[in-house]
């Protein structure tokens, strides 16, 4: 079955009724979500709920279900929950932590709106967030999924809740979408400009790598928009950086499963250019706008052994923009944008 394509402008609308101005506005923050604790018991649990989502495996539920529940996630969760550990803040999951702190530093950019954040799978919960937005007075809330490139994995399944609760008649307000901003020229600005407060810090590799997570190639055959996205973000990074052609590769990451998925592979990338007798590599990953699992252990740990294992001395892995000053800027005047263009 064809996937369907994202909207042909950066926001789509759940549902059209247009509100008046002078009703109570909130925004939104969504991100995929993350387990409570790095525990066998708390992985399971987030897992279960993020794989049981058909956008993320399509397979057919009673085929999908035996297997996940008694083969996947008895040997994934401890596996996993050993993975979080070795990230873990004081304060909690990166990804809960810095998605907080990121909303929190949207707020103090825009004291006029209720600014608040929620979870795909896990907590908090989206649909819950936004029925006590209404009960606190809020008739509508602009929803940013904080995934920059759309994808009928991701983006399109913060729209299937949005539908959902609008369709179960819940007393929540009335929603707005932000859809994808892979090129924005303000969040392009801000990833520039941290690749280049690495670099004076830390010194700069032989290639950089703009690393991003990976979808099967069959969604992209059928229509899901999110390879050429992620090809639009590099491009226009590349001109930002003023990269020539042989300091940069675009790859994937995180492939799940035996089906074919994008290509080229971080791991093989890195151990390609190690076998060429590149020694210092820089990774970035843009899908990703504050730090989690894919990024503090796949990318700089798990393929940094990858790299120096195959023969290349130094990974150094860029942070994501996380709850930075530049990364809150660009995202309220995204906001504001699409706030001043629902009329």
């Amino acid at each position: 079955m064809a996937m369907p394509a994202a909207p042909a402008s950066n926001a789509a609308v759940v549902p059209t009724t247009a509100p008046s101005h002078d009703d109570a506005t909130a925004v939104v923050l969504v991100n995929l979500g993350t387990p409570d604790a790095p525990t066998p018991r708390a992985v399971r649990a987030f897992l279960a709920e993020f794989l049981h989502d058909h956008r993320v495996v399509q397979l057919t539920r009673w085929l999908w279900c035996p297997l996940l529940h008694g083969v996947i996630l008895p040997l994934r969760g401890p596996r996993v929950a050993h993975k979080y550990a070795e990230i873990w803040l004081p304060d909690g999951s990166p990804l809960a932590v810095y998605t907080a702190r990121l909303a929190q530093a949207m707020q103090a950019r825009l004291p006029a709106l209720r600014v608040v954040h929620a979870m795909r799978y896990g907590r908090p919960a989206l649909a819950p967030t936004l029925r006590a937005l209404r009960a606190e007075g809020h008739a509508r809330a602009l929803v940013l999924p904080l995934y920059p490139q759309y994808s009928t994995t991701t983006t399109a399944s913060v729209a299937d809740v949005l539908a959902q609760v609008e369709r179960d008649g819940d007393a929540a307000p009335t929603t707005r979408m932000i859809a994808q901003y892979a090129t924005d020229p303000a969040w392009i600005d801000a990833l520039a400009d941290s690749v280049r407060a690495h670099w004076r810090e830390h010194g700069r590799g032989e290639t950089l790598l703009f690393s991003f997570h990976g979808i099967p190639e069959r969604l992209v055959d059928a229509g899901d928009p999110y390879a050429a996205q992620c090809r639009d973000t590099v491009a226009a990074l590349v001109r930002a950086l003023d990269l020539r052609d042989n300091e940069w590769r675009h790859t994937y990451q995180s492939r799940f499963g035996r089906e074919r998925w994008l290509q080229p592979a971080t791991d093989a990338t890195l151990r390609t250019l190690a076998a060429d007798g590149v020694k210092r590599v820089d990774v970035v990953c843009p899908g990703f706008p504050v730090d989690c699992l894919e990024t503090l252990e796949e990318i700089s740990l798990q393929n940094a052994d990858i790299f120096r294992s195959a023969g290349g001395e130094r990974l150094a892995y860029i942070p994501c923009l996380n709850d930075s000053l530049a990364h809150a800027d660009a995202l309220a005047a995204l906001a504001q944008r699409e706030l001043a263009a629902w009329t």
